[in-house]
């Protein structure tokens, strides 16, 4: 399986678990896709919602980082590091000789 089908999967398993989150917190969305807290009828406190809220924020930051995880390997500043370790390793695959003609 390849890197980027992982990737997928993961983040198709985290945004489930959010959405999880979010209807266990009773969070609706509404037709303007607005986001608010559904009335309760089941007596859960305040205290319990609120801890819900702090864990999906926590859930967003995650996905956020597996996002930026995903893509920090197309960006620019990585392909240029990957071919600066590729020159290197070519470089220590020259014989000594070799080494010391170029050099002078």
């Amino acid at each position: 399986m390849s890197s980027w089908a992982i990737v997928v999967m993961v983040a198709i398993i985290v945004w489930g678990v959010v959405e999880y989150a979010k209807a266990r917190a009773g969070i609706v969305t509404d037709e303007d896709g607005n986001e608010k807290i559904a009335p309760r009828e089941d007596g859960r406190s305040v205290a319990e919602l609120e801890a819900a809220r702090r864990e999906l924020a926590d859930l967003r930051e995650r996905v956020k980082v597996l996002e930026r995880i995903a893509t920090d390997a197309n960006s620019a500043d990585a392909r240029e590091g990957a071919r600066i370790a590729a020159e290197i390793e070519a470089l220590r695959g020259l014989p000594a000789a070799d080494k010391e003609e170029t050099g002078q």
